[in-house]
């Protein structure tokens, strides 16, 4: 039975939907201290937050039955979401719900910058008629850039469309011919800030970001320009605004974000030429139902049905054509990994046919998981395995390939280790059913079983006869067998699926059989 901790407001519809699932535990608990936090979170399967309250690194150490932190909107500024990856924590937001209203908000901001709204209302109280310290700027005809041509930043560029604007974007994820399609110019960052009239940003605070628009990029900008960000506080340098507002090379601002919020005290609000609201891009009320509802969602489908949405964590499990590839690819890491033995240096994933077209990282963090699980035990999840994998000076390296002969779509995993490296190789039948087709260059047409006896031995006569009395003998029924050599006489491999584990003195004796050491119990978890 899941027990969630609501720590933010969230609209109440988004509560009903937790209590109405059979064996879900949910508990408000608002205005909780990190201290209080950290006191609470061991009880808590799950943990659904907003903007307020900041999930460290304490808290999330603190944290040992916790499986996911659930962001009621797509900024996850206030968590910590390194260490989230490192305790294993999966760490989901809410992208879509609050996209029309950030979007509306930028525009709105985007037209109260242009003619002075928020200075004329002020002056207005005052009782003072100032027309002519009012005049402002038509938008039609400017130029626009966006900074960041996502959902929200898609949307402010087909308004500003419609407001015979020229748009201008720059996203390093967006395609020229996306661009196209879309009505964009795309360009490079320094020739958006040194063409636009307008800036609107709309990228995540990353290290990339931070600081993104400082003294030199103000210093580029064309005299009259106005910056717009409703994004991230941080990805403008305020003390640079300000002096590139207060010396009016740029002749005006508007933000709703801030490098700390609340504001508090700041130069900005002694400004005339500058619009400011508090961090209400997502503050509407069809907004905060939207984001409520996903977030609840997104938590039901995870604990009931296992499906991670949205993560910003772990990458490519949102993708439902992926999940029995990754599946696949976790028990031939186990596979690979068991028969390596020793300790690893170097995994290997490649990727080929159909599946090389998709997003396949998390095909490669499911392999490593199969391979650190039977080391490093169940704490190793499809979070941190990457982590882990650093943490123990293991390599991953991935590749993909359109091509794949003889099959549709292929895995392989390649584990190399200070003994040796051993590859296997996997597919779907009919796009679902797993398979081994591939065991160090011997082909074979495997069903993984959960018990899995592999043997490596000289190929001659009477071998299979050996095995099946000493397992008879030891009361332990063979399921399946598969067989795989290069050449007659030359080496082979045989697998046998066994319905019970094999006691270690049966290993020794199918080991004396072989006359070798080669003999691999292999255990996957169901």
């Amino acid at each position: 039975m899941p027990k969630i901790l609501v720590a933010d407001s969230i609209a109440e519809e988004g509560l009903r939907l937790l209590r109405r699932e059979d064996g879900f535990q949910v508990d408000v608990r608002l205005g909780l201290n990190e201290d209080a936090l950290v006191e609470a979170i061991p009880a808590y399967d799950g943990l659904l937050v907003r903007s307020a309250v900041k999930v460290t690194a304490r808290v999330l150490q603190a944290g040992r039955n916790l499986k996911i932190v659930g962001r009621a909107g797509i900024g996850v500024d206030n968590i910590d979401v390194e260490a989230a990856t490192r305790c294993g924590v999966l760490v989901m937001n809410t992208p879509f719900g609050n996209v029309s209203s950030a979007a509306e908000h930028t525009l709105a901001l985007l037209f109260a910058s242009a003619r002075n709204i928020a200075r004329a209302d002020r002056l207005l109280r005052e009782k003072r008629w100032e027309r002519n310290a009012l005049t402002g700027v038509e938008l039609a005809g400017k130029t626009l850039g966006i900074v960041g041509a996502g959902k929200v930043g898609s949307q402010v560029a087909r308004v500003a469309k419609a407001l015979e604007m020229r748009v201008l974007a720059f996203d390093p994820f967006l395609t020229r011919e996306k661009a196209e399609e879309m009505g964009l110019e795309l360009v490079t960052f320094d020739a958006l800030i040194e063409q636009a009239d307008f800036v609107t940003i709309h990228t995540p605070l990353t290290d990339k970001t931070r600081d993104m628009f400082g003294p030199s990029e103000f210093k580029r900008m064309r005299k009259g320009a106005r910056v717009i960000n409703c994004a991230r506080g941080g990805i403008v340098n305020e003390k640079a605004l300000v002096e590139a507002l207060s010396s009016k090379q740029i002749a005006g601002a508007a933000l709703d974000v801030f490098e700390k919020e609340p504001l508090g005290e700041h130069p900005l609000l002694a400004l005339d030429n500058v619009t400011l609201t508090p961090h209400l891009g997502a503050s509407t009320e069809e907004a905060q139902l939207k984001v409520s509802v996903d977030v609840a969602r997104q938590c039901i489908d995870f604990f009931k049905r296992g499906l991670i949405q949205n993560s910003v964590n772990v990458v490519g499990l949102g993708d439902p054509q992926l999940a029995p590839f990754v599946a696949l690819a976790e028990l031939l890491g186990t596979l690979a990994g068991t028969l390596a033995g020793g300790a690893v240096l170097r995994v290997e994933v490649t990727c080929l046919g159909e599946l090389a077209s998709r997003d396949t990282r998390a095909v490669t963090v499911a392999a490593l998981r199969g391979v650190l699980v039977p080391v490093c035990g169940d704490r190793v999840n499809l979070v941190n395995a990457r982590v882990i994998a650093q943490e123990r000076g293991i390599a991953t390296l991935e590749s993909r390939s359109t091509e794949a002969r003889d099959y549709i779509s292929l895995v392989t995993v390649h584990v190399e280790t200070e003994g040796g490296r051993r590859t296997v190789s996997g597919t779907l039948r009919e796009r679902k059913d797993p398979r081994i087709v591939r065991i160090d260059g011997f082909e074979v047409d495997l069903k993984p079983s959960a018990n899995m006896i592999v043997m490596f031995y000289p190929d001659r006569p009477g071998m299979v006869g050996k095995f099946g009395t000493i397992t008879g003998k030891a009361n332990i029924n063979i399921a399946r067998m598969e067989v795989g050599r290069a050449e007659r006489g030359q080496q082979a491999v045989v697998i046998l699926t066994v319905d019970d584990p094999v006691p270690p003195a049966i290993l020794d004796e199918l080991k004396a059989a072989t006359g070798g050491q080669d003999v691999h119990l292999v255990t996957l978890r169901e």
